[in-house]
């Protein structure tokens, strides 16, 4: 069963910019990227990659803790209570530097030294 449903999927289209938590030894670390740099890799099943140019804290946080979220959000996708709706995606993560994601998101982007993967694993809705 895919975590990513159709209203996710409508988010992950419509967003500008997503936040990106992950635990490290001193608390949560909070990070971002654009929404589409999120479309130009794309969205496979479960898997999200994004572009990793710097991500340093991002990647030492998940070697010794894989757990990541997403905080997504968007007006021009109907929510429950009305225009708008957003929602947490929870999963594993890793910054790849070698390997098919890597390439992909160096071909898109110079700048990158890897990709971001996140596995989700699941999706709570807010708002």
């Amino acid at each position: 069963m895919d975590a990513i449903d159709a209203v996710t999927r409508d988010l992950l289209d419509n967003t500008e910019f997503l936040s990106i938590v992950t635990q490290g030894p001193d608390g949560p670390h909070l990070a971002g990227n654009w929404g589409d740099y999120l479309r130009r890799l794309g969205v496979s099943g479960n898997r999200i990659i994004l572009p990793a140019g710097h991500y340093h804290e991002t990647e030492k946080n998940l070697r010794s803790d894989s757990r990541i979220q997403l905080l997504i959000a968007s007006r021009a996708v109907k929510g429950s209570h009305g225009q708008g709706q957003g929602c947490v995606l929870s999963g594993i993560g890793s910054v790849d530097t070698e390997g098919e994601a890597a390439n992909q998101a160096k071909a898109q982007f110079p700048w990158a030294r890897g990709a971001l993967v996140i596995d989700v694993q699941s999706v709570n809705m807010q708002l």
